[in-house]
Parts: C-alpha cells; sequence; structure tokens
C-alpha cells in the first residue's frame, strides 16, 4: 500500500531534524542530498551499495565516451524552446538566464548546459508520461546552449506545470525545468532542477526535501526579476548555477 502525505512529511521532518542535530554537533550543512533519502521512494533502488571499481588503468579513458560538439553544432532555436515548431506553444512563457560559476565565483565559459521539463499541462513529451494532460503539438521541451565569456546562459520556454507521480499516494511534483550541466568534462556532469519561487507544493515534494539544509534547497528556487521580462513577450526568471568543479 502507497505512503499517505502525512507518512511522507513525518518522514521529511525527521530527516530535517537529524541533519539540524548533526549541524548543531558541529557538522557542516550538506549541500547535496543523500544518495539514500527515504521519503524519495525509489531513491533506494538507485543508489550504489558497492565502492566503485577500477574500469582501466588510464583515468582518462572515460573521456572517450564523452559526448562531441562544437559551437557551429549550437543554434538559436536551440535555446528558445518556443520557435521549435511551426506554432507557438501554449502557457506563460518565460525567459531564464543566470551564469555558470565554479566553487570559486569564477565564470565557466564554453559550458554547455542542457535543459528538459514538461509543457504547461505538466507533461512530458515521452511515452512513459501517460497522465491524462494534454500533450502540445508545438511544444518538445528540450533545448541547450553554450555559456558566453562571462559564463552566462539564457533560455525561452513556457513555464511548466505542476503533475502527478508515484511516490505516494496523491503526490505532485511542482513545477521545475532540469538542467544539465558538463563542468568541464563529461565526468564533472552535474543534472539538477530549478524550480519557481513560492510554490505551495514545496513542502510536500520529498525531491526537493531531499537537499535538507535549508540554505542549499534555497539556491535551487529562481528569483523573479522584472529587468529579465521582455515587454509583452515573457516574465524574466534568474537562477545561478554551481557547477561541483574548480578550473
Amino acid at each position: 500500500m502507497a505512503p499517505t502525505q502525512d507518512e511522507i512529511s513525518a518522514e521529511i521532518a525527521a530527516a530535517r531534524e537529524s541533519t539540524a542535530r548533526a549541524v548543531a554537533a558541529g557538522g557542516a550543512p550538506p549541500s547535496h542530498p543523500g544518495r539514500d533519502y527515504p521519503p524519495y521512494r525509489s531513491s533506494a533502488l538507485r543508489h550504489p551499495r558497492q565502492p566503485p571499481l577500477r574500469v582501466g588503468a588510464d583515468p582518462e579513458a572515460a573521456e572517450w565516451h564523452g559526448p562531441v560538439f562544437g559551437v557551429t553544432d549550437i543554434t538559436a532555436l536551440d535555446a528558445d524552446l518556443t520557435r521549435q515548431h511551426r506554432g507557438e506553444p501554449l502557457g506563460e512563457r518565460i525567459t531564464v538566464a543566470g551564469r555558470v560559476l565554479d566553487r570559486g565565483g569564477r565564470p565557466v565559459r564554453g559550458q554547455l548546459v542542457e535543459v528538459w521539463q514538461a509543457n504547461a499541462s505538466g507533461r512530458y513529451t515521452h511515452q512513459r508520461d501517460q497522465h491524462p494532460a494534454p500533450l502540445d503539438p508545438h511544444f518538445t521541451g528540450v533545448g541547450r546552449c553554450l555559456t558566453d565569456d562571462q559564463g552566462a546562459y539564457a533560455f525561452t520556454t513556457v513555464r511548466p506545470g505542476a503533475y502527478p507521480w508515484r511516490n505516494h499516494t496523491n503526490a505532485w511534483r511542482p513545477a521545475h525545468i532540469h538542467f544539465s550541466l558538463f563542468g568541464t568534462a563529461f565526468t564533472q556532469r552535474l543534472v539538477t532542477q530549478m524550480y519557481f519561487p513560492g510554490d505551495p507544493l514545496f513542502p510536500y515534494d520529498p525531491i526537493l526535501q531531499s537537499v535538507t539544509d535549508a540554505a542549499a534547497r534555497a539556491r535551487l528556487v529562481a528569483a523573479y526579476d522584472h529587468r529579465l521580462s521582455t515587454p509583452e513577450r515573457s516574465l524574466g526568471y534568474r537562477w545561478r548555477c554551481r557547477p561541483a568543479v574548480d578550473r
């Protein structure tokens, strides 16, 4: 039998209290979630339980299997998810922009940034997403760009909708956009999610709440930026990414 939202919320509170006790005892606030977070049920099935194995004598060998791309492979349409089809997608058009910085606060230049998201009705264009929300024939929900010399990126898209998932009874994901960043190498890839301010589903979502430190969790939420809004076209949100890489 699937757990209820009350049961999941109690587990979220217990995990948060455990983190608070550890920090009060002198531990460092965790900026990344644990790989096994009980309220997020499938995490118990996904995280590795054994130490990593060495697969070769050459530490650079993993790079042979990385993606190959160049500046000429990225077009303007890749970063504008509202112009990739013949018609206009439905929903609230938004601009999402920011900078990709390393842990020292320095810009990560030429960074491949990829995004994917649900449409305005909360449905992905994917065969495994079969919940009864409408598909949008003019919105695929994927995009990419390269950061400039200041580490800046920008996407034009539509605000995604919330959607149900089967983690527990009456489970709903807050609106979010998935981000993938490769750092300076394929093996440094970071996959994360950007959320929108003021979403009432935040307290109920075990994926967001798996980041048990409040300050780290707040960094996943974009800020509305009126200066970034385009008159009569889109609302602007600013979000700063920090891959775990040093340069």
